[in-house]
C-alpha cells in the first residue's frame, strides 16, 4: 500500500507516520518511510535549497517546480520500485501538498498545478491519505514552541497563508475519496488507533 500523511505545518504528521511505521513492522509487513521533498540523494539537495530561509527571493514558480522535480525523482526512484516489491510505502506530504501549498496558499491556478502534478508523479497516487486538520491558531501556538531559528522557509509563512493552505486541504478532503479527515488536536494515541481501524477497514 501506498500511503501520506497531509496537514499543515505543526498538526502531528511526523508523530502519526511513525507510530504507524513500528505498527506494521509489528505486524511483520515490509515498510519504507520517506519524507517529502527528499528521499534521494537528487532530493535531498532540492530539499535544502526550497528550505532554506536565506532563499526569500524565491517565486512561487520555482517553488512549485523545484517541489515536482524532487518528487518525480523520488517516484521513480523509491515509491515505484519499493510497490512492485510489495512494500508499504509512507510517505509525509505528497503531491496533495503541492495543491494546498502551491495552490491555494501561493495562488497558482489550480488547473496548472494539477497538470505539472500529473508529470510529476503519473498514475502514481496514494491509497489512503490522512489529512490531519488541526486550526491555523493551534497551528500558531505550536509553532511557538519551537526556536525560531530552527524553523524552515515554509514554516514561518503567516497565518494567513495557512488558513488558505487549510482550505485547500478541506477541498481536497471533500473531493478525493481516498481522503480520511483526523482531528488532529486529539491525544496521540487516539489518533494513531482511528489510522488503524481506516487502514483496517481498507484492507478488507
Amino acid at each position: 500500500m501506498f500511503i501520506t500523511f497531509e496537514g499543515i505545518d505543526f498538526s502531528g504528521k511526523s508523530t502519526q507516520v511513525e507510530l504507524l511505521y513500528k505498527y506494521l513492522l509489528k505486524k511483520g509487513s515490509k515498510v519504507e518511510i520517506i519524507r517529502e521533498p527528499g528521499g534521494t540523494e537528487i532530493s535531498e539537495i532540492v530539499r535544502t535549497i526550497l528550505l532554506d530561509k536565506s532563499h526569500n527571493k524565491m517565486t512561487m514558480e520555482a517553488e512549485i517546480f523545484l517541489f515536482s522535480a524532487s518528487r518525480a525523482q523520488l517516484v521513480r526512484e523509491k515509491i515505484r520500485p519499493y510497490l512492485k516489491k510489495g512494500i508499504y510505502v509512507i510517505l509525509d506530504r505528497f503531491h496533495d501538498s503541492t495543491i494546498a501549498y502551491q495552490g491555494f496558499g501561493r495562488g497558482i491556478p489550480l488547473d496548472s498545478v494539477v497538470h505539472i502534478n500529473k508529470l510529476a508523479i503519473g498514475e502514481t497516487i496514494p491509497d489512503l491519505t490522512f489529512f490531519l486538520d488541526i486550526q491555523v491558531k493551534e497551528a500558531d501556538r505550536r509553532k511557538k514552541l519551537h526556536n525560531r531559528e530552527e524553523l524552515d522557509r515554509i514554516e514561518v509563512s503567516s497565518s494567513e497563508f495557512y488558513e488558505k493552505v487549510r482550505k485547500g486541504y478541506l477541498y481536497l478532503a471533500e473531493h478525493e475519496s481516498r481522503f480520511r479527515v483526523l482531528d488532529g488536536t486529539l491525544k496521540e494515541e487516539d489518533i494513531h488507533k482511528k489510522i488503524i481501524e481506516e487502514l483496517v477497514l481498507y484492507e478488507h
